[in-house]
């Protein structure tokens, strides 16, 4: 029996996203819901989605509560047996929603990562996400050939909320995303509940869209640094710092990363963030670690900073390649 399929879209301002993104819902292969939330546009999105796309159920929030806040106000309006989380700036091929929700058969199956690509649709954008031991979160494969996509290194963790499906079932157990991460880390944090509460996730190469990336907020802005140091620091403080070894690279590497986006950006937004997560993580219980399959322990510390550096490399393809294709000890 097909399964039904809510699609949920977060918007803030930049309706010429929503709109393309809608367009390309519109010629897909399988029916689905979309359901719209709008955090709190200023630029007349929610009215022109009311008028132009009378079939999207439209759900509007006050002010930008932050991507958790409205994801998962949009998946408690729906009712589908799946649950699809889409960026607005994410353009997908027709048979996208068809692949992407195929492997939920299997019953143990929790999530599934989709295959994104950078314009030009040559190079990864991510398959997944993937975590190193200090459960840093990266996304997997990020600028390899698109042709190195059914690679099984990385070990994936779990889809990133770039383009993610999730079954209903598995989202209500764990309970969504954490509202206390205004932005980036919680789809990553998601990932690692659902893992350990059990649930499998497999990675859907099929599944093909291009993201545009960063295009909301603007590619390494100290808003996006700062808040991505908040989800890095909560995290970190939740999940608990790694034991031995693992926890002396944990610090080293955070220091490292600290110090290199002060040298780069000439601010302290990556520190800030971090503090300002570790203190909101204080107050909040303690999570399990994952389970060891949801780690990828090839992952090395030389790695890890390589990974990290993807973040600043350029996205038209000029950047390195982060892809993590030979594992190093670390």
């Amino acid at each position: 029996m097909p399964r039904s399929v809510d699609v949920v879209i977060v918007t803030h301002n930049r309706y010429e996203l929503t709109d393309s993104c809608l367009r390309h819902l519109r010629a897909q292969t399988i029916e689905h819901r979309v359901i719209v939330v709008d955090n709190g546009s200023t630029d007349g999105t929610p009215e022109r989605l009311l008028g132009d796309w009378p079939g999207v159920q439209l759900e509007s929030l006050d002010r930008n509560h932050g991507f958790a806040v409205a994801s998962n106000r949009g998946v408690t309006c729906g009712s589908g047996e799946t649950v699809v989380l889409l960026n607005n700036d994410v353009k997908c091929r027709a048979d996208f929603l068809e692949r992407l929700i195929a492997p939920l058969c299997n019953s143990v199956v929790g999530s599934v990562a989709s295959l994104m690509l950078q314009p030009g649709e040559e190079l990864i954008d991510s398959l997944g996400l993937a975590a190193d031991v200090t459960l840093a979160g990266f996304p997997r494969l990020h600028g390899l050939p698109a042709r190195c996509a059914c690679d099984p290194r990385p070990v994936l963790a779990g889809p990133a909320g770039t383009a993610a499906a999730y079954r209903r079932a598995a989202w209500e157990q764990v309970g969504g995303l954490d509202e206390t991460i205004f932005t980036y880390m919680e789809d990553f944090d998601l990932a690692l509940r659902l893992r350990s509460a059990g649930w499998e996730s497999v990675a859907a190469p099929g599944a093909v869209g291009v993201h545009l990336g960063s295009a909301t907020h603007g590619h390494r802005s100290a808003w996006q640094r700062r808040n991505g140091g908040f989800g890095r620091g909560y995290l970190l403080r939740r999940y608990g710092l790694p034991r031995g070894a693992a926890r002396a690279r944990a610090l080293v590497t955070e220091a490292v990363v600290v110090v290199g986006d002060l040298l780069i950006s000439h601010d302290l937004a990556a520190l800030q963030g971090r503090v300002r997560g570790w203190s909101a993580g204080q107050c909040r219980p303690h999570l399990p670690r994952p389970p060891a399959a949801a780690i990828d322990r090839q992952i090395g510390f030389r790695d890890s900073l390589a990974l990290r550096r993807g973040v600043y490399a350029r996205r038209d393809g000029s950047g390195s390649g982060v892809g993590l294709q030979t594992p190093r000890e670390g």
